[in-house]
């Protein structure tokens, strides 16, 4: 896997508001796109911190967004280990 751009930042985000927005977006997949994300953040995050924590989340392949721009949650490991765990299927990976 490639490293995460860096880039210039000049503040990471904490783990806290990582874990935050995370479960936020898990409550409420698909049904904001990123500005009316933030706006409805019941916890307030500069816009830059958090723009920084969707591309983690993007680049981890925990969220994705779709054509119009709505954010989903995608992260299912559980679901891949009952797919994972079926003989008569297989992973290429």
């Amino acid at each position: 896997m490639d490293t995460f751009p860096m880039g210039n930042v000049l503040h990471y985000p904490r783990l806290d508001n990582v874990l935050f927005v995370e479960e936020f977006i898990k409550e409420h997949s698909g049904e904001f796109k990123k500005r009316g994300l933030w706006k409805s953040l019941p916890k307030k995050i500069m816009w830059q911190t958090y723009s920084l924590i969707l591309d983690y989340l993007i680049y981890s392949g925990k969220i994705a967004l779709d054509r119009e721009g709505t954010i989903g949650w995608i992260w299912d490991p559980k679901g891949v280990r009952e797919y994972l765990s079926k003989p008569h299927l297989e992973a290429k990976i």
